[in-house]
């Protein structure tokens, strides 16, 4: 089954280099008509042009495919409605949202500045949000849309010095459960992608050889099944040098201890059998958990 892109319409944001370049390439490759879009800014999200998604539409364009440059940046939810607009004037709808924009303000928890923090959440997160609340609308109406979001092993597992990034890449996750389940009925499927690429918010953090291994083109292929018509929903896939793996959140089966005085310490004694990962489960939403513990507490009467 081949997949393929033609009369689909996608955004790809931080699109002008590294694995948004690539994206971008990849789809417009397949038959996608593209919005590259790219604030143009430093790794810090400093500065702002719109050369590099330009040079990327040139690129496109060369290859045979079409495409537009955006240069607005995810965290103006005006500007964003204004990009949305603009694929929808150039070819009448949109079909797929790549949220691939984010920047780095690394430093240790202790040292970090809160507007540091803040900004690295307004364009991770906050950015994703406006993009998707701009093409949600199209989506439902059109009755089909992709969305992916991409997010991180230091958001799925924690990594020092990244508090703001691991936060925002979570949250991504979270903002990717609840906007599958709002928007099956629609056939909006959203997905996140955890990649492991050298780019340029990589430069200087690993060896020459690791780096070599790490293309981004390597990690483009879990893009392209999780934005075609056949994805799935809900998933949280992972991809690096050509690996792919697939991470959940999941719930073990636990167990009931009351909630006398001594609770705390029946928990403490029993913590290995909570948190025993035997017969855990995928929860098909957060009720699951409410209903795992009201379904013991009952049983235990």
């Amino acid at each position: 089954m081949s997949i393929d892109f033609k009369g689909r319409v996608a955004i790809v944001t931080g699109a002008g280099g590294g694995l948004g370049r690539q994206h971008a390439l990849a789809l417009a490759a397949r038959g996608a008509k593209v919005v590259v879009n790219d604030f143009g800014g430093a790794r810090d999200g400093s500065g702002g042009t719109a050369t590099a998604a330009e040079a990327v539409v040139v690129e496109i364009v060369a290859a045979g495919g079409e495409a537009i440059a955006n240069a607005a940046s995810v965290t103006d939810y005006v500007a964003v409605q204004a990009m949305v607009q603009q694929a929808v004037d150039a070819w009448g709808r949109v079909d797929v949202l790549v949220n691939n924009a984010g920047i780095l303000r690394d430093k240790s928890f202790a040292k970090m500045e809160v507007e540091d923090f803040r900004m690295v959440m307004d364009v991770h997160l906050m950015g994703a949000v406006h993009c998707c609340k701009a093409v949600w609308p199209l989506m439902t109406a059109q009755k089909y849309g992709r969305i992916l979001m991409t997010t991180s092993s230091s958001g799925l597992y924690g990594n020092f010095g990244q508090s703001n990034y691991g936060a925002a890449k979570m949250a991504l996750v979270g903002l990717m459960q609840t906007l599958s389940l709002e928007g099956e009925k629609h056939d909006i499927r959203v997905n996140a992608l955890a990649p492991t690429a050298a780019t340029r918010m990589t430069e200087g953090l690993m060896p020459p050889d690791v780096l070599a291994a790490l293309k981004p083109e390597a990690v483009v292929p879990a893009m392209l099944f999780l934005v075609s018509q056949d994805a799935p929903s809900r998933a949280i896939a992972c991809a690096g040098a050509g690996t792919f793996e697939a991470a959940h959140i999941t719930l073990t089966q636990g167990l009931h201890l009351g909630n006398g005085p001594d609770a705390p310490e029946k928990l403490a004694a029993a913590w290995a059998q909570v948190s025993d990962r035997k017969g855990e489960t995928v929860p098909a939403s957060g009720a699951a958990q409410g209903t795992n513990e009201v379904t013991q507490a009952l049983a235990a009467r």
